[in-house]
């Protein structure tokens, strides 16, 4: 039987087990839309094409599965860039399907036509224009493969519209064989036992573990290893969650917002044993400084991220999870009796002598409402219990400081790109993967600002995300590097003209809160996240409160600022 591109396709992602889409439909797309509605996939209207596709990130990151994101040709193809190159940046498998003019037109600068797959090939692990509506089925299934395999990215699909109006037969492969994209997986025998033995020889070691370590799903393994050696771990931000906040191992965020004892372990190790990272310069600080008395392990998926910033002693291409079983394995072979955890005590004594004289802490002193008490007691009341997305800036680093990620997937924000406006659609999309659990975005009243017409698309869809805005009235973060580093020269940075955000959300149909007073912090939360709507909570903070510790740009992980 002969089915229209726009079938062809929803057969597809059926057959890819796809269940949700978040889109925004247009002129180009219109024949998908049409056969929507005879195909069991539910699809999630939102109000501007970056939330699309951030929301199809949040959906990824936090289920692990492949988010599909489907929008228009021109605008709606180039608003979603900033949400395709985010999710690059951190490696997040999507789908990504846009509209595109008729094959004839393409190059005649038609209405509402872009070269979008010229546009995203910088910001996309592979993107397509299907030109036959013969080649469609096979396009989607290798899209799939490579946005979930390997390093996990985002693949662009372009429709043009006579290519999803056309016929042919359906025909949906069962496998995929690309002659020039094959990942290692398995990581090298001779590496694993190298680097076994180095670890045995090391007095000071320390596990760093980052965001492929939670995309390959290898935190049990990472667990497993870290326990049985006594080793602490720290993390990258976008391995917060990879493993337990609240393990004594756990010496917290490695780099420029991290701890003082993370940083200072990088700087005395004498192994680093670097899993799913790839040395951004927000972790490494000055690289001449970086761990300069470690030999180092890298282990990572992608073979461009090893020795591309730091030089390593043994490289192991590999799965993360593959690799740290092997490693675990390694151990188990050797017969050793060695006492590990005794050998390594004097190491883990001095981490414990630094954090005790240098925690994350602030002046809770004086009335008014410092941010880190509003995340602290977000802990407190959830326990941990709840996936946390964030916008970026001042709130980002402060969720990453003072809650506690004690599950992989819990943890959902932009790394790499360092996305205003992520948090909130992605939170909408973690949501929508997981509906009973409890999903918070903290924002900044500036980043909230970005895509806080997803407001509309939560109550529409009855997504009970609640939105914690620390209310400093300016772009926190910049504010604070133009203090410390721009003579106090406050340009374009303190928002005049705040909304009343209360007000804002109950024009959108949620339910508003206002906290403006240290005694209503933990109430007025409990309340909010107790309701089973939508809501957001504004909390007016101290303008003036500022991220520490901070390593100053282009100064080692020594060198920090810590008031």
């Amino acid at each position: 039987m002969k089915l229209n591109g726009a079938q062809i396709l929803l057969e597809s992602l059926l057959q890819e087990g796809v269940e949700k889409v978040f889109g925004y439909p247009g002129g180009a797309v219109l024949d998908i839309y049409h056969a929507l509605r005879d195909y069991p996939l539910q699809h999630f209207l939102f109000r501007h094409e970056q939330g699309v596709v951030h929301a199809a990130d949040g959906f990824a990151r936090a289920s692990g599965k492949v988010g599909v994101a489907l929008v228009t040709s021109g605008p709606g193809a180039t608003n979603a860039v900033t949400g395709i190159a985010t999710a690059f940046m951190d490696s997040i498998p999507l789908v990504v399907l846009t509209g595109q003019v008729p094959t004839q037109l393409i190059g005649n600068d038609a209405f509402q036509e872009v070269d979008i797959v010229g546009i995203s090939r910088s910001c996309t692990k592979h993107n397509y224009l299907v030109k036959d509506v013969k080649e469609l089925a096979k396009t989607i299934k290798e899209a799939f493969y490579l946005a979930r395999s390997g390093r996990p990215g985002p693949v662009l699909v372009d429709l043009p519209k006579d290519v999803i109006q056309s016929k042919a037969e359906f025909y949906y492969p069962k496998q995929v064989s690309m002659r020039s994209y094959n990942p290692n997986y398995t990581a090298n025998k001779r590496q694993i036992q190298k680097s076994v033995g180095m670890i045995k020889k090391s007095r000071r070691p320390l596990i760093f573990a980052g965001g492929g370590v939670i995309a390959s799903n290898a935190h049990e393994e990472l667990c497993a290893l870290a326990r049985k050696l006594q080793v602490p771990v720290t993390s990258s931000m976008m391995g917060l969650g990879a493993f337990p906040g609240n393990d004594p191992l756990h010496l917290g965020m490695l780099g420029m917002h991290g701890t003082y004892v993370a940083n200072m372990a990088v700087n005395y190790t004498d192994l680093l044993i670097a899993v799913g990272v790839r040395f951004d310069d927000r972790v490494t600080g000055k690289l001449e400084t970086f761990a300069p008395d470690a030999k180092i392990i890298h282990v990572d998926i992608d073979p461009t991220s090893i020795r591309k910033n730091v030089s390593v002693d043994v490289p192991i291409v590999s799965d993360c999870r593959q690799a740290l079983a092997a490693l675990n394995e390694g151990f188990e072979q050797t017969g050793s009796e060695e006492d590990f955890p005794g050998r390594f005590a004097s190491w883990r004594d001095k981490l414990r002598a630094w954090n005790e004289a240098h925690p994350l802490t602030y002046d809770s002193k004086g009335k008014s409402i410092k941010p880190q008490m509003v995340i602290e007691t977000l802990y407190e009341i959830t326990q941990g219990e709840a996936i946390i997305s964030t916008e970026v800036g001042q709130n980002q680093m402060w969720a990453a400081q003072h809650f506690k990620y004690n599950k992989p997937r819990t943890w959902l924000t932009s790394g790499g790109l360092g996305t205003m406006g992520y948090g909130f659609p992605a939170a909408l999309g973690a949501q929508v993967a997981f509906p009973d659990s409890l999903v918070i975005d903290i924002a900044g009243d500036g980043s909230i600002q970005m895509n806080i017409q997803e407001l509309t698309t939560a109550v529409s869809h009855q997504l009970p995300v609640k939105i914690i805005i620390l209310n400093n009235s300016c772009l926190g973060m910049v504010r604070q590097w133009q203090e410390l580093f721009y003579e106090k020269n406050y340009s374009c940075t303190c928002l005049e003209r705040i909304p009343d955000f209360v007000k804002l959300a109950e024009a959108f149909g949620a339910e508003g809160y206002r906290i403006t007073e240290q005694q209503e912090i933990e109430p007025v939360l409990r309340q909010a996240l107790a309701s089973k709507k939508t809501a957001v909570v504004e909390v007016v903070v101290d303008q003036g409160e500022n991220v520490y510790p901070m390593v100053p740009s282009g100064a080692g992980l020594n060198e920090m600022l810590l008031v």
